[in-house]
């Protein structure tokens, strides 16, 4: 920002939706508004706003201007009146407000203004005249009344079947002249693609995409009116089995909602005397057999382009008056809602960086990068009816593709030319988890003809983070790429296999570094709703929604149920929306009360199934729940969480009994785990890392000597590992802040910059562009992990980059909204800068922080609306700490000096990065069996607290057996480190 400039509104919002030209099909009458602010000189903060809606009235358009006082920008009412079905509207914001006089003079010492003038407003508060007003945003509203809705679902007759051709329902319709919009509103059981006059409506596919079909689906509504002419005109929708009749799940099951497929459409055409034609799916539509002669998501398309113009005799459709047969196993026809989620599309091309023979003779293209999408190939002067064929993978094995991961998906699209002309093949009914590509029927394939197709659901990025440690920006680089992959409709865990399923665990741990990384909320609220359609009667969450067993019931189990109460809440911190809370209020009700009656009256949630810290890496291949972490530590510790969170969520909805009861609960549950679980010196059952990490960062031990022992116990553990993670899903997105929190940076240090195998840097020094699903999915020798379960893109390990954005870069909410944050930077050694940014509801927040020769500079940007404290290591005992507002702000700050003595125990030799390599390369050059750190670690239990000249001896128990001069070169190693260190 400036402070010679004036500011203007930006990015005006409705609900949750992106700001666009045009907004169709909005679910609400009464959508709220959100804009960001431009331009604003520093300081300067909004007192007002006006807002002007302007709509098609009797006589001609009416305009209305509202004027109200308020600093508000974010969610604020509809100002008017609501709109009607169908109803549009333009929408324009105009905002005035005043410049602040801020004390600068507070700054303490060591946390010094670098600039003078940078970050203070001019010194002249007088209030503003009025912005410009912004750019106009149109809405319409969908339809909002159920009988509205016209069409019938359809589905055809004769053709169509499982395993049969694709088909095609179709209409001719005549158009009059004096066209003035006309709107397509298209569902099915199954998934559709429509087409008018032979041209796509749009670039999404796989509409309406996946719910919980037993309870509701999505109507999508396109803008056809340029599509359209006077005339005849002719409407094609191709059908494809989807999520609905398609493979569906681990077990192998298909049809699993029903077994035929079915549309239900209206093209609505409104003329300029405002006269509406709707024409509604009804029997005297017709179908036809398309060229795709095989779908599915999980094994693929096939498709022959020679039945493309084969002049298919058309059949007739028949009325489906409720859902399919099998339907969700004998249910109603769901409910029909507006698509508030945003669409799947395309998101990118990655062009083909390599293209070579494979050992067995076969053609493999790498893209560079492992995504999810389909592979679009461009062929030329091939004979009539070869055939094409394109088998998908994430990584190689043995220079071939790596097929195992993909279990029972067969992930292959297959094309048949119909003649030599050129052809652009790209599957729309199908999706791949995939790197590399093996391509047949095709000779002498060129780079430049093949491309993957990024595809999924269409999220605008929000964050962004670097920093001078290349191995962290492609660990970043990776997570932003897994989550772009699984949010596809819903969060899935995988891409590739015979699952994709919604995992209430996995989104759980990563709900918050999703909220930063991407606007998640209206994709996140879609998914929620399913879940608590889902939610059994008694409270418990299904372990994935939405479910392809609806007979099937699951376990309660802890940290997958507590997506019920965790996402919600990511939700709530990243937007500041009590409506997300709101809606979702009984279902997080319900899932603690279901948790609180399995615990009983002690409080103690034991027994029974739990995932535990699912994939601990000490856990077997073939028994990832296996964890060190006690289950029934964990499971209470998330009792305590959740009933916690749904405390505070009852209180933000001014909900005060709800709010105490709650709080009650969560006291009762943090009273059992100590009581059941803690000593009183503060050491925790079965004393993993996760335990440690859950109790301190939830605040789950009530004396300091408990937290403090606790913390020094989980640095003590990291240390004995040899710095290597040993988290699961659990534990990963707490260990390094619990870690830090205590006063461990060191320690943190060594285990996120760990690049041994298990840790977060393993897969990134083995190639991997995507966050792995295992610690060791592929081995060091090149190798698939043997395991059943192997995904190269699985995002929930990928959680630490929530620390790397509010940790290491130091940007935080400290309010709900970000409508305050905290800037915090925790440098480290071996990073020598970082940066993060996040578009937040108010506008991009930026914080850059850089440090040389013991000083550290850092700059920071916020938005009008956003005011942060700033805490910076100065040396002293407590970081300094100075308040800023809207504006550009830059400081520098001496680092806390760095101790450079001899270290004076094992534990701190340990903490030294020089010291350990040295020691590790001794003994392994001595021919030791434990040469590895992590065994090297072991040894070292006994010795934590005793001088690093323990070592030697304890290393050489007997001189006679040792290497000659061991002792020597043991001490020496050391001695030489302690020496760089002075």
């Amino acid at each position: 920002m400036s402070a010679h400039t004036a500011p203007s509104v930006v990015d005006l919002r409705l609900e949750h939706h992106r700001a666009a030209a045009r907004l169709l099909a909005v679910e609400t009458a009464r959508p709220r508004l959100s804009w960001r602010i431009s331009g604003a000189p520093d300081g300067w903060r909004q007192e007002g706003y006006e807002v002007e809606v302007t709509r098609a009235g009797e006589e001609g358009h009416e305009t209305e201007v509202v004027t109200i006082k308020s600093a508000e920008q974010i969610l604020v009412p509809w100002p008017t009146t609501p709109l009607a079905s169908r109803q549009s509207a333009t929408v324009r914001i105009r905002v005035r407000g005043r410049t602040d006089d801020v004390d600068r003079a507070a700054v303490p010492s060591g946390a010094e203004a670098a600039r003078p003038g940078t970050g203070a407003p001019p010194a002249s508060a007088e209030d503003s005249a009025w912005s410009p007003w912004s750019a106009r945003v149109e809405v319409e509203a969908a339809l909002l009344d159920a009988e509205e809705w016209e069409a019938a679902f359809i589905s055809p007759v004769d053709i169509g079947g499982v395993g049969e051709r694709a088909p095609v329902i179709s209409r001719t319709i005549e158009v009059p002249d004096g066209l003035l919009t006309a709107r397509l509103r298209a569902t099915a059981y199954g998934v559709c693609e429509p087409r008018i006059n032979g041209v796509r409506v749009d670039d999404s596919v796989l509409n309406p995409g996946w719910t919980s079909y037993t309870h509701r689906l999505q109507v999508v509504t396109w803008d056809v009116t340029e599509l359209l002419h006077p005339g005849t005109n002719r409407i094609d929708v191709l059908l494809g089995n989807g999520w609905w009749r398609g493979h569906l799940g681990y077990l192998g099951d298909a049809a699993v909602y029903g077994d035929r497929l079915a549309l239900a459409a209206q093209l609505e055409l409104t003329a300029a005397d405002g006269t509406r034609t709707i024409i509604a799916t009804d029997e005297s539509w017709t179908a036809a057999e398309s060229a795709v002669v095989a779908d599915d998501l999980y094994d693929g398309q096939t498709t022959d382009l020679r039945l493309a113009d084969s002049g298919a005799p058309a059949h007739r459709v028949e009325i489906v008056s409720a859902a399919p047969s099998g339907a969700a196993r004998g249910a109603a026809s769901p409910k029909l809602v507006p698509q508030a989620a945003p669409r799947i599309r395309p998101t990118g091309a990655l062009p083909a960086q390599r293209v070579w023979n494979s050992p067995s003779g076969k053609t493999l293209v790498d893209f560079g990068q492992n995504a999810v999408g389909v592979v679009r190939l461009t062929v030329r002067g091939l004979e009539v009816g070869t055939e094409i064929t394109i088998r998908h993978a994430e990584v190689l094995e043995d220079g071939e593709l790596g097929t195992r991961p993909l279990r029972g998906a067969r992930a292959t699209d297959t094309w048949v030319l119909p003649d030599a002309e050129e052809h652009v093949l790209q599957p729309t009914l199908t999706l791949h988890g995939l790197r590399y590509a093996e391509v047949s029927g095709v000779p002498d394939l060129a780079a430049q003809d093949i491309e993957l197709v990024a595809i999924g659901s269409d999220l605008e990025l929000a964050g962004t983070f670097a920093c001078s440690h290349p191995l962290l920006n492609r660990l970043h680089d990776n997570v932003v790429w897994s989550t772009r992959g699984n949010f596809v409709s819903i969060p899935t865990d995988c891409p590739q296999r015979d699952e994709r399923l919604g995992w209430t665990g996995d989104i759980q741990a990563f709900a918050p570094t999703a909220a930063y990384l991407f606007d998640t909320t209206s994709f996140l609220q879609s998914w929620l709703t399913d879940l608590a359609a889902e939610q059994y009667a008694d409270g418990g969450v299904r372990h994935f929604t939405p479910t392809f067993e609806p007979a099937v019931r699951h376990a309660p189990a802890a940290a997958w149920g507590d997506a019920a109460t965790l996402v919600p809440w990511a939700v709530y911190e990243a937007t500041g929306d009590p409506e997300v809370l709101r809606a979702q209020l009984t279902s997080m009700r319900a899932w603690v009360d279901r948790v609180a009656a399995l615990a009983g009256e002690d409080r103690i949630w034991s027994g029974g199934f739990q995932f535990g810290d699912w994939l601990d890496p000490t856990a077997p291949p073939d028994r990832p729940a296996d964890a060190k972490a006690d289950p029934d530590v964990v499971a209470t510790a998330y009792f305590a969480r959740s009933a916690r969170v749904v405390a505070d969520s009852a209180e933000r909805l001014d909900e005060a009994a709800i709010a105490a009861h709650y709080r009650r609960l969560a006291d009762e549950a943090r009273a059992a785990f100590n009581r059941a679980f803690v000593t009183p010196a503060g050491r925790i059952h079965s004393d993993a890392q996760t335990v440690y990490a859950l109790a301190i960062c939830w605040d789950l031990l009530p004396t300091a000597q408990q937290r403090a022992f606790a913390g020094e116990r989980l640095a003590d553990l990291v240390r004995l590992s040899g710095f290597h993670i040993a988290t699961g899903f659990v534990g990963t997105p707490l260990v390094i802040p619990a870690l830090v929190t205590t006063g461990h940076v060191d320690v943190a240090r060594r285990l996120l910059l760990q690049t041994e195998c298990p840790s977060w840097l393993y897969p990134v020094t083995m190639g991997a562009t995507t966050i792995w699903e295992r610690w060791d999915s592929m081995l060091p020798d090149g190798t698939i992990n043997p395991g059943e379960m192997t995904s190269f893109n699985h995002y929930a390990l990928g959680a630490i980059a929530d620390w790397l954005h509010r940790g290491l870069a130091g940007l935080a909410p400290a309010a709900p909204g970000w409508r305050q944050v905290e800037i915090a930077p925790t440098p480290i050694d071996g990073v020598t800068s970082a940066a993060t940014t996040h578009l937040s509801p108010y506008g991009r927040i930026a914080v850059t922080w850089e440090a040389n020769n013991g000083v550290l500079e850092l700059t920071a940007d916020l938005p009008v609306g956003v005011i942060g404290t700033v805490r910076l290591p100065d040396g002293s005992p407590d970081p300094a700490t100075v308040s800023i507002g809207p504006g550009h702000h830059v400081f520098v700050a001496q680092l806390p000096a760095r101790g450079r003595q001899r270290p004076r125990s094992v534990r701190e030799l340990m903490d030294d990065p020089a010291a350990w390599e040295a020691l590790v390369t001794v003994m392994a050059d001595a021919g030791d069996l434990t040469v590895d750190s992590a065994g090297l670690a072991r040894r070292m239990r006994p010795l934590l607290d005793h001088p690093p000249s323990t070592i030697a001896p304890e290393l050489t128990p007997d001189p006679r057996f040792a290497p000659p001069g061991l002792r020597e070169r043991i001490e020496t190693a050391i001695g030489g480190a302690n020496e760089e260190r002075r």
